[in-house]
């Protein structure tokens, strides 16, 4: 048997020459060395000679190789930073506000992931139609003069309760938007809606937030058309209180506001009746489309006449009561105390659209007293700001008079009659606390209020929590006996006699009060969330945007 032919025996097993060792464009012998001819098999062996390294899993340095130091049993946790993460926890007995709050003070990825949504149909639900239906429960709920925080946890829950989890809200003073990613490589969806006209109705309210807690209640089953059909009936609704009853009951306010001040039955009669001319010019002005600051600049212009009448017929009443307790039904404290908390939780551009909306309100409510009184200087009217300083003390009369101004604040907001009682007990109790600190103890008269107002955020916020509904009815009625109608008429009355550093300093000084009474409400509100929360709650919720200016 022949053997088989060796490498010299057999060139043509060798490989062939390439183009270039064949091309008459080769460069001479001897210019450059020939390449050693490639041995036989793979092109990637080891040079004779050469030692080959052993193989590893990962070259040494790669950032994929497992370090010396690396142990399985005492492996750090999955997320990162370590040990800086805490879970969140949201159990089901927490109230929705509070969970939902949660979750928005939560990056994205950080967020739990949802259980099967509340209600949801076979074919799951129309983004759309849940965006659009988020918009219009936050349009009413804006309108309402809840906060921007409050809004935003709200149309959180409406769309995580439908199945839409990555979803997020933005709401500032006139415009709710909101966007929707189903996924990292699907295009988001966005919706937007402007909030055209703003009332005060707490009764449609109320309704609001019982939609919103059937939404989110894990048995309630309501699908997006029921939704509408109730949001429908919500904005259909009638007021509860016909126009008649309101102009009444800004009357009675009045009236209550003035013998709080230390004025008797007739100084009651005149202030009511002058809050009630009040009133209906500026419904007349409204009629006409007139803007709301001139609305207010009419309407503090009777009560103001009316004390002024009263000085020059020389009556032995008290005028500066009648003025003040006209103010009292004027100053804006529903829009202050949202501005405030608008501002305390982080959001900044609507606290300061809402601050602008009170400084003009507030303006127009100077420069409607100030016009009257301007005029009464003029003819000498003798006003005389001491009465307003030092109010008579009479307990009783003073409580039941704020309670009565309390129980038609509410009226005036539109309020349930079931809210009404506890808002008036509420204010009625805020007094009591200030008149002991400021009047009893002579004590400072802003730590007096803000403590006062702490309690009303406080007692508010609970009932809000009992209640699983909004906790403005519990509360701005009755911070109506702090508000500062006072200190703003003695600022104005001292800038008609041309003193202009007292006045401008009793206008400083209503500016802290009502700053007071917002931070007031404000803080007893956080006071609730913070040591009433449910059992299993976990930790505490996140603070607010940013944490200590980082």
């Amino acid at each position: 048997m022949a053997e088989p032919a060796g490498p010299e025996e057999a060139p043509e097993d060798r490989k062939p020459l390439s183009d270039e060792a064949t091309s008459e464009f080769a460069l001479p012998e001897g210019l450059l060395p020939e390449p050693p001819p490639e041995p036989e098999g793979s092109a990637f062996v080891v040079p004779e000679g050469l030692a080959a390294e052993p193989a590893s899993a990962e070259p040494e340095g790669s950032a994929f190789a497992t370090p010396s130091t690396y142990s399985a049993k005492d492996s750090p946790p999955a997320f990162t930073p370590a040990y800086g993460v805490p879970l969140a926890r949201l159990p089901h007995n927490a109230p929705w506000q509070d969970r939902m709050r949660t979750m928005l003070r939560l990056p994205v990825g950080d967020r739990p992931v949802p259980e099967a949504p509340a209600a949801k149909d076979e074919t799951g639900p129309s983004v759309p139609r849940v965006l659009d239906l988020t918009l219009r429960i936050g349009e009413l709920l804006l309108a309402g003069g809840e906060g921007a925080e409050d809004v935003e946890a709200a149309m959180f829950a409406i769309c995580r309760s439908y199945g839409l989890d990555r979803c997020e809200p933005t709401v500032t003073f006139t415009l709710l938007s909101i966007t929707y990613q189903p996924s990292l490589v699907d295009d988001p969806v966005t919706a937007n809606r402007t909030v055209r006209r703003r009332g005060t109705d707490y009764t449609r309210l109320a309704a609001v937030y019982q939609l919103l807690a059937d939404i989110n209640a894990p048995a309630h089953e309501v699908s997006p058309e029921e939704a509408y059909r109730r949001l429908a009936e919500i904005r259909r609704n009638r007021h509860p209180y016909p126009g008649w009853v309101l102009t009444a009951a800004a009357g009675v306010l009045a009236g209550a506001a003035s013998t709080l001040l230390g004025g008797g039955p007739w100084v009651f009669f005149v202030a009511a009746l002058g809050a009630v001319l009040g009133d209906r010019l500026a419904w007349l002005c409204a009629g006409r489309g007139l803007p709301e600051f001139y609305q207010f600049l009419v309407a503090a212009m009777p009560p103001a006449a009316m004390g002024v009448l009263l000085t020059l017929l020389h009556a032995d009443l008290r005028p500066s009561a009648v003025i003040t307790g006209g103010l009292f039904a004027l100053i804006p404290g529903r829009a202050l105390v949202a501005a405030v908390q608008d501002g305390l939780t982080g959001f900044y551009i609507t606290a300061s659209a809402r601050l602008l909306e009170v400084a003009y309100f507030f303006v127009a409510i100077v420069v409607g007293v100030l016009s009257v009184l301007y005029v009464a200087v003029q003819f000498d009217a003798q006003l005389n700001p001491e009465g307003v300083l030092s109010p008579a003390e009479r307990p009783v009369t003073q409580i039941l008079s704020s309670m009565v101004l309390c129980a038609t604040f509410a009226i005036l907001l539109q309020q349930s009659r079931g809210t009404v009682l506890f808002a008036t007990l509420n204010g009625g109790v805020a007094w009591v606390v200030y008149a002991s600190i400021a009047v009893t103890a002579e004590g400072s008269t802003v730590m007096a209020t803000a403590l006062a107002a702490g309690l009303v955020g406080l007692f508010g916020q609970l009932m809000a929590r009992y209640h699983h509904t909004s906790s403005l009815p519990y509360v701005t009625a009755a911070i109506g006996p702090l508000l500062p109608g006072s200190a703003t008429y003695f600022g104005v009355l001292a800038i008609a006699q041309n003193n202009l550093d007292q006045g401008f300093a009793s206008l400083a000084k209503a500016a802290a009060l009502a700053l007071a009474i917002a931070i007031g409400v404000n803080l007893g509100g956080e006071l609730a969330r913070l040591f009433m929360r449910a059992p299993g709650a976990g930790s505490a919720r996140s603070a607010a945007k940013r944490t200590r200016g980082f």
